[in-house]
């Protein structure tokens, strides 16, 4: 399985905005996405504004094809603005 974690920080006047947006976006990939398996959207309690991702997927193909998606690219530029920093990182999942 291919995992894929964002970290999110939105402008701070922007949170609820883009808060919006990623859950709609999530929502369509869990929905429409064969290859996505797994799309959590989590937020800290301590940090409002801040969201994390935790997107599983069944191979690196099915990421591209979550990228190349119509949802997805719509997502980006929709939200570009509102962002202050974007980390993404990618893993094999060694287990279960």
């Amino acid at each position: 399985m291919y995992v894929v974690t964002v970290l999110f920080e939105p402008k701070p006047e922007r949170v609820e905005a883009f808060r919006a947006a990623m859950l709609a976006n999530a929502k369509v990939s869990r929905e429409t996405e064969p290859g996505c398996r797994q799309f959590d959207v989590c937020v800290d309690a301590s940090r409002p504004g801040v969201a994390f991702l935790y997107e599983l997927y069944d191979d690196r193909a099915a990421f591209d094809a979550h990228l190349a998606s119509p949802h997805f690219k719509a997502f980006a530029a929709a939200t570009e603005a509102m962002i202050d920093a974007k980390r993404v990182a990618t893993w094999q999942r060694a287990a279960p």
